[in-house]
């Protein structure tokens, strides 16, 4: 145990008479990047809430520094050196960086007062700690999600933290900005802090982790170091079962322009943005964070005004007044946020899956159940949803189910062209394969889709072309053949 910074020794949660933990293990080395591994629903943020005390086990040991402790609450775990850096940004938007990194606890004076120049100088201090460039005096409003996530870590840096968990922390990043955070947790390696780090992109586990521990059905599975496990070996542990076509790609009849688009622009956002799409076509949109890919479709889709260019479907001249609009001519988009655009999150599983088509089963006051019934039930048949029923609440289900259920929504409205945003983030690495899947029978189907993703490993694997997308304007198109990472990022950066 003296090798232990941490130790979770047969630890065991239940909710009613369901076990979310059973006789899981967990040993953290000091200085060391431990990822935990497993799909949705593996027991993974259980665990960490256990460990942040947010919950309290029902079984079971926790060690730290080779002492016996019992967490209780949040409070109980700081000052036991443990902190999480959890995936949604919890920041406060209009007060400034050392305001947020302090908030709570704020230095004051001997009058009482609150010693901002204190609070700034040991914010700097902190920044300066970790080799960053972030103006401590400046709004959290106004930076990146990438400066923001910095500042949460800087944040758990804080507390003198010897143990962080960052849970899914670059799940908002592109990929130079994951190297820019690689960096950071690099230089807390240095100074002997220990990172428990939660990803469903195995690649990164391989750039950043010491060890892997996979867990599965909320039970501990195993511990691998990092430098002697492979992605199928991962993937085997964490489904119990071999994922033999991770990605999905079958042979596709590539057929006429089912969408073309010219010369697309908006003041300060877009310029002169020119693509297409054929039918049965999978086509990429990839760049870094911020570039303006989803801010493309959005003008395409009629949810943002456009000042000018022009939108062609199946080679007719098109202008979508709104959303419903763009519905009704063929076209679907499932946005980047599933939980505040995609899904109404303290409703029903069938609700939501016949949101978009409520014109089917239902006139004025009139609804036929069976025809409701009968869509949602082949929806959650065909993709696998599991639910225990279409009257589960979307909020009890798995991020992966819910973004099947917001596929189907969509879906439902049998579209000509389907326009994907990042449809697999914050999704588990099995359902990650189902979801390819659908999409690769979609194009099969002669379906137009379009998937814009910030995993280039995805966009290089299933699309059939690559638009390249940085400041508001495409920078390259790639064909297939041409596919490669640094040709994607040559273009993202502006030739850079």
């Amino acid at each position: 145990m003296g090798n232990y910074v941490l130790e979770m020794k047969n630890i065991n949660k239940k909710f009613a008479s369901v076990y979310a933990l059973e006789g899981v293990n967990l040993q953290l080395k000091k200085g060391e990047v431990h990822a935990l591994l497993g799909e949705n629903g593996a027991g993974k943020s259980t665990l960490i809430k256990v460990l942040g005390g947010i919950y309290k086990a029902d079984d079971g040991q926790i060690f730290v520094a080779g002492k016996p402790v019992v967490i209780q609450s949040v409070r109980e775990a700081q000052a036991l050196g443990i902190n999480i850096v959890h995936q949604e940004i919890v920041l406060v938007p209009h007060i400034s960086v050392a305001e947020n990194i302090f908030l709570g606890r704020e230095p004051v004076t001997k009058t009482g007062l609150k010693d901002k120049k204190k609070m700034y100088q040991e914010a700097e201090k902190l920044v300066k700690q970790l080799g960053l460039n972030i103006d401590v005096k400046k709004d959290v409003y106004y930076l990146t999600i990438a400066q923001q996530q910095l500042v949460e870590i800087i944040k758990a840096v804080s507390f003198n933290s010897q143990i962080i968990v960052m849970d899914e922390p670059t799940s908002s990043l592109a990929e130079r900005e994951v190297d820019y955070l690689f960096e950071v947790i690099n230089k807390l390696k240095k100074q002997k802090v220990s990172i428990i780090y939660i990803s469903h992109k195995l690649n990164e586990l391989f750039s950043i982790t010491d060890r892997i521990t996979v867990m599965r059905d909320g039970k501990y599975v195993d511990t691998k170091e990092t430098k002697t496990t492979s992605i199928d070996e991962l993937i085997k542990m964490m489904v119990g079962r071999d994922l033999t076509e991770y990605y999905s790609r079958g042979e596709h009849t590539i057929g006429e322009k089912a969408l073309e688009v010219k010369d697309l622009s908006r003041k300060g956002k877009l310029e002169n943005v020119s693509f297409y799409i054929k039918k049965g076509e999978i086509v990429g949109f990839a760049g870094l964070v911020g570039a303006g890919r989803s801010e493309i479709m959005q003008g395409v889709f009629g949810v943002s005004p456009i000042d000018s260019g022009e939108i062609y479907l199946d080679g007719k001249k098109v202008k979508f007044k709104n959303v419903q609009d763009a519905i009704d001519h063929g076209v679907a988009l499932i946005p980047e946020d599933r939980k505040k655009e995609g899904l109404v999150l303290k409703n029903t599983v069938g609700y939501n899956i016949t949101l978009t088509v409520q014109d089917q089963y239902k006139k004025f006051v009139y609804v036929n159940r069976k025809k409701r019934d009968d869509i949602i039930h082949k929806y959650i048949k065909a993709f696998s949803i599991k639910t225990p029923s279409a009257e589960q609440l979307v909020n009890k289900l798995s991020g992966g189910n819910q973004q099947k259920i917001v596929l189907a929504k969509w879906l439902a409205t049998n579209p000509k062209v389907l326009i994907l945003d990042e449809p697999t983030r914050g999704v588990d690495v099995g359902a990650k394969s189902e979801i390819y899947k659908i999409i690769d029978q979609l194009a099969g189907e002669g379906m137009a889709v379009i998937l814009i993703s910030s995993e280039l490993t995805e966009i290089i694997n299933m699309c059939d072309r690559i638009y390249v997308v940085a400041q508001g304007q495409i920078t390259g198109e790639l064909n297939r053949e041409d596919f490669n990472q640094e040709k994607i990022m040559y273009h993202a950066t502006g030739g850079k």
